[in-house]
This record gives structure tokens, sequence and C-alpha cells, in this order.
């Protein structure tokens, strides 16, 4: 599958998944002499294989390409870097917060430990939030084995090699989008997702603050929404033509969901971690990082509108109306 417009194109890497995200997408951007992959799937056999293939498929190899751009630090968006830089030392971009978490800075992990413990026992998780944390799972911590090995160059202005730049924070605080605008196309990693809505993750920010993921999340789709975009290039999924629709439907969602946390906290269930509980039983537990990002990203949401309030009491916090 090629797709071309104003001298640009665009060679899509899917790579299919077995889970609910469907495919792994990363993209080859061909703009007059550059061959620029953005991101780079999974550090897997079936990445590597699928874009050898499109390399081969379209008459280029692996050093054809001219530099790697990120649109955010999942391990699923980066893990081909380490073994394309190894063969083919060529620079990687992406958002200043994304170099700490990349580059496994140890003031930082150590920080996002602390980060979660606090977190979690003020949003009433108790024992079982303190053993998710006790026993580091991800991505609470993030491993040493999927350590960006190379520099990382930081995109710090608005504008990178025939690309409009825009922070689309709220699915992980360092998220950005590619835009070109005169093919209105835009690279938006995980911001929209065609067959489902986007998490929007809760993570400490570069410095340690806990940031409104979801206010944020709303806020990056309205940002798209006003840029009249015709095609987003998603991280997963399907590639989505003509994206309106999508993207008003999701800002929409977010309202509705919103109204259905408030009928929760109008029985009287006030902590995060009791709404979750009688929300989402059983997956409570084998879903905990999810869910619990999603609910106090609505919380956090419908504070900021003025519809809930919060207390602290003996070190957790209480929502009321």
């Amino acid at each position: 599958m090629v797709l071309k417009k104003n001298n640009i194109e665009v060679y899509p890497v899917n790579v299919p998944a077995s889970n609910k995200l469907k495919s792994f997408n990363f993209f080859l951007v061909k703009q007059e002499n550059s061959l620029t992959l953005i991101d780079a799937g999974l550090n897997t056999d079936d990445c590597w294989n699928a874009l050898q293939k499109t390399l081969k498929d379209h008459d280029y190899i692996l050093t054809d390409i001219s530099g790697i751009y990120l649109t955010h630090h999942h391990t699923d968006h980066i893990g081909l870097v380490n073994r394309i830089v190894s063969t083919h030392d060529i620079p990687v971009y992406a958002h200043p917060y994304a170099k700490l978490v990349l580059k496994r800075d140890t003031q930082y992990i150590k920080m996002r430990v602390e980060f979660f413990r606090k977190l979690y026992q003020e949003m009433g998780c108790g024992e079982f939030g303190e053993k998710q944390v006790a026993d580091l799972r991800n991505p609470i911590i993030l491993g040493e084995n999927k350590k960006i090995h190379c520099e990382i160059q930081e995109i710090t202005n608005n504008h990178l090699f025939g690309f409009d730049i825009f922070e689309i924070p709220g699915h992980a605080p360092d998220q950005v989008a590619f835009y070109h605008k005169e093919c209105k196309w835009l690279f938006a990693g995980d911001l929209l997702i065609q067959h489902i809505p986007s998490n929007a993750m809760v993570e400490p920010d570069y410095d340690g603050t806990r940031t409104k993921t979801l206010v944020q999340q709303k806020l990056s789709l309205e940002k798209c929404l006003s840029l009249n975009v015709e095609i987003v290039f998603s991280g997963h999924g399907i590639i989505i033509e003509n994206p309106v629709d999508l993207l008003t439907e999701r800002i929409k969602e977010i309202d509705e969901k919103a109204n259905k946390y408030i009928n929760i906290i109008k029985s009287g269930i006030s902590t995060a971690s009791g709404i979750a509980q009688l929300r989402y039983k059983e997956k409570y537990e084998k879903q905990f990082f999810n869910i619990m990002s999603q609910i106090i990203g609505y919380l956090d949401y419908l504070e900021s509108q003025g519809k809930i309030n919060k207390e602290m009491e003996k070190g957790i916090w209480n929502y009321y109306l």
C-alpha cells in the first residue's frame, strides 16, 4: 500500500496484533531525497521483517532511512530503534520529555516509583496498590532491556523537515503529532484509533507532577479537529480517512462517560479505587494500571469542570458533588 500526494509518499508498515489493538503501525515517509521512519513498532522479528519487506517492496534498503521520528515513548512505538541505529547511525527525534524515559534516567525512574506509590495510596488502593509498586509492575518502572542506547535529538521547535509539530499529550505526556500541512496528513501516534478510544494514561510529567491526562486528551483531540485533517496515520488499526466525525465522536464520548462517574459518586462511592472496583469488578486487579488511569483521568476532568470536589481524609482523596 502506498499513499501519494504533493510529491510525498507514505509506505505503511502494518504488523498484525492478537490483542484489541489489532495491529502495530509505523510509517516510511519519502520527501524529496529523504526517507523518514515515523515510529518503530515493537522489538520483534515480526516488526523487523515487516520493515525490511516494506523497504524491499519499494526498492529501498535500511541504509536509505535518513532519520527516525518518535510520536511518544511507549515500547510499541520505539522497539526497532536500537536495532536500526546499531547498523545504520541516523538521528532519532523525540519530545524532550521522552528523553528521560527512553534513556532510563536513574533519578527519573526513582521519582516515577515514588510517584505511583503516593498516587495509589491517595486514591485508596491500599495494599493492592502498594503491591503493584513493590512488584515494579510495568509501566511503573521501565526495564533496562528497552533502553534506547543512541543519542536522542530533542524536538524543540514546531517544525521538522517538512512537518509541523504539535504537542498532543494525554495518552502520554510526551506525545507529538507530525502534520504535513500541504497534504493535510497527520501522524498522530495513539491519539486517535478507529476501533477503540485511546487511553489517557496517568504518568508523571518530567518533573514528577501529575498532569490531568484526560483534560489534555480532550484538548489534543480538539486541536486536531481544528486542523481539518484529511488522513490520520494511527499507531493501531486502520488509517483513518476524513477523521472529523471520529474526532467529534471521541470528544463527545468523554462527556458522556463522565456523567456515568457522576452517578456513581451520587450513589455514595467516594474514592477512585472504590469507583474502579464497582465499575470493573474482577477486571480491577487484572487491568489495574489502565483502569486506575481511566478513573483518575475522569475524576480530574470532572473536578476541572467544577462538577465534583474532593477532600483528603486520612491520606485518601474522597470525591463528592
